[in-house]
């Protein structure tokens, strides 16, 4: 199956494996505290107690409301980050621009969730194929953005699109794996929030 960017669209400045990129842990957040309130407020939203969640493309931190979740995994590039994320249950390293396949059974998450990272994936469609596939029916995807980003590291097709371009974009990538997205938008601090919901059927 084709993906949705072609070599020109998920070209990076910093052409070195994300893997080397991301092999110091940064111990930062990537948005400003008013954009993660935000982002917490959505997810206690869309969360029911005891839903399993999926962390996909995390780090230290996961910005989950406080509420009884059950099993939470999370998946990132840099080993010290998620040992250092207590929100997690257990995590697992992946390049998802080298392998798009995740190591987890189908239909075994209620909520798949996707952080300020969205911008970094060169293969989108088969890595939202496998967050779909990964959904229980009924079960939601959450990815959120802002106007930050590691700019060398971000494929030319999101550094060239307008903040409602990439929300299309984004809600494309949704649409191409079966799932059925809409786009939440809100200025809650200086840096904009983003955030595309789509649902598995």
């Amino acid at each position: 199956m084709t993906d949705l960017l072609d070599d020109s669209d998920r070209a990076k400045v910093d052409s070195r494996p994300d893997t080397s990129f991301y092999d110091s842990p940064r111990f930062v957040t990537h948005a400003d505290d008013a954009f993660l309130a935000r982002l917490t407020e959505l997810y206690d939203d869309v969360l029911a107690d005891g839903d399993d969640v999926f962390d996909a493309m995390s780090s230290w931190v996961s910005h989950l409301p406080e509420r009884p979740l059950g099993r939470i995994v999370g998946h990132g590039l840099n080993e010290a980050e998620l040992a250092e994320n207590d929100a997690l249950d257990e995590w697992f390293v992946q390049d998802l621009n080298a392998d798009q396949s995740l190591p987890l059974e189908d239909a075994s998450f209620d909520a798949v969730l996707c952080a300020l990272s969205v911008q970094y994936l060169q293969y989108p469609g088969a890595v939202f194929r496998e967050f779909a596939r990964v959904l229980r029916p009924g079960g939601v995807l959450v990815v959120s953005f802002s106007n930050r980003c590691f700019p060398t590291k971000a494929v030319r097709a999101w550094r060239e699109r307008s903040m409602d371009e990439r929300a299309a974009l984004v809600a494309d990538y949704a649409r191409g794996a079966g799932l059925d997205p809409h786009i939440a938008r809100d200025q809650p601090g200086t840096d904009p929030f983003y955030a595309v919901l789509a649902r598995r059927d």
